[in-house]
């Protein structure tokens, strides 16, 4: 079952499911007993473990889809008849038997691993929630995109004060608009990764910072007001904000000397990439950071989000590959193109156990990326299928993806 007191609405748990028994209205998201197949698809992807929940009753007395979707907290456990045999305790996700989820390459859960890699550092998740958020002070709002272009990304620093607040590099938070829906229920958190890294925005300080693009319109084109992306748009120095979290458990940074990443992501999706390129700068001194390779992918260079301190790094310290899909005067280039173009420095990257791979932006990204591997590893003789069950199985490979 759903938690609905820690559950952020976030949709991936539905995506998630192969057989279709997760659905949703706009008070909570439910599992259907009549259809679940206890397949565990959904929970490693949970950022948040709200659907890791789970009650013993007599299949007759099974909590309907109806009665789920009127819960504000989950119900208490349920005395079994004497002569009910019970149930055994249910498989943990990692042994979980395959299920359809692990034939698609466009679901997250298949294409990229359930676990850390071995050596993230252990994350603090759900510290506050929806009942208790921890207020935030905005000390810095900023346009990282071009003034004279559509795409309105904001970089925006929240401060904690005194309370502490925990994060990593891979994590995001909730941010819990004010206001009430049509409802006349208060907003459901909305996730948002961190663009900073652990030890805050400006190195020592308990701080941290958001990508958030201005959302105006939906995937379709049509008209859409998103309520806490203009929220926070819109917010001044010195404003307060609700937050809970944090989220994410798996979308974590190696934390051992010599670490590869390659990170590729398109627009917003830059915001975990920006914590990993910061942290790793942060460490050059100690002479203990890998290689690293980005690709990068927006429709120009205007709305591509921090473009300029991005050309500021240095050349020895990453690989910057910009794919630009509406650039006046040039051909449209995706991230997968990239990819292929780089396929030898790629797959020198892959051969080595060190490498860590991140993707993160649209959902829609996902299958072309995977492909590009494929060909990368096949134009050398290679069997791709073998080397992503390893990344998968080793915590290699993450997406992110919405």
């Amino acid at each position: 079952m759903i938690d609905p007191e820690i559950c952020i609405r976030c949709n991936t748990c539905e995506e998630t499911c192969p057989v279709d028994a997760i659905t949703h209205d706009s008070n909570n998201y439910v599992v259907d007993p009549d259809i679940c197949n206890g397949c565990m698809a959904c929970v490693p992807p949970c950022p948040t473990g709200s659907i890791d929940n789970w009650r013993l009753v007599v299949r007759a007395e099974a909590y309907s889809v109806q009665d789920q979707l009127g819960w504000e907290e989950l119900p208490g456990e349920k005395s079994l008849p004497a002569d009910v045999e019970q149930a055994p305790e249910p498989v943990e996700a990692g042994n979980a038997q395959p299920s359809q989820a692990a034939a698609s390459p466009a679901s997250a859960m298949a294409a990229g691993a359930a676990v850390p890699p071995w050596s993230a550092a252990h994350p603090y998740v759900n510290l506050y929630t929806h009942k208790t958020p921890i207020t935030a002070t905005v000390v810095g709002n900023y346009r990282v995109t071009g003034a004279d272009t559509e795409s309105d990304i904001h970089h925006i620093v929240l401060d904690f004060g005194e309370l502490p607040f925990p994060v990593l590099e891979g994590q995001s938070i909730g941010i819990l608009p004010p206001g009430t829906d049509a409802q006349g229920r208060p907003h459901h958190a909305r996730q948002y990764s961190l663009a900073s890294p652990r030890d805050g925005e400006r190195a020592g300080y308990n701080n941290l910072s958001l990508t958030v693009k201005r959302v105006t319109q939906d995937h379709g084109g049509a008209a859409a007001h998103g309520v806490c992306s203009n929220y926070l748009c819109d917010l001044a120095r010195n404003d307060t904000v609700q937050v809970i979290g944090p989220f994410g458990h798996t979308f974590l940074m190696p934390n051992h000397p010599r670490a590869n990443l390659i990170m590729i992501c398109t627009g917003t999706g830059s915001a975990p990439m920006r914590a990993m390129t910061e942290r790793s700068r942060r460490l050059i001194g100690s002479g203990d950071i890998g290689k690293l390779m980005l690709f990068f992918g927006a429709r120009t260079e205007r709305e591509l989000p921090y473009f300029g301190p991005l050309m500021k790094l240095p050349r020895d310290f990453i690989d910057i590959n910009l794919a630009l899909s509406r650039e006046a005067g040039q051909p449209k280039r995706y991230v997968q193109d990239l990819i292929r173009e780089r396929a030898v420095q790629v797959r020198e990257l892959l051969a080595d156990r060190n490498t860590c791979i991140y993707v993160c932006g649209l959902k829609g990204m996902e299958v072309g990326v995977l492909e590009a591997l494929r060909e990368v590893m096949m134009q050398a003789g290679e069997d791709w299928s073998i080397l992503h069950d390893v990344l998968r199985r080793e915590g290699r490979l993450h997406f992110e993806t919405y």
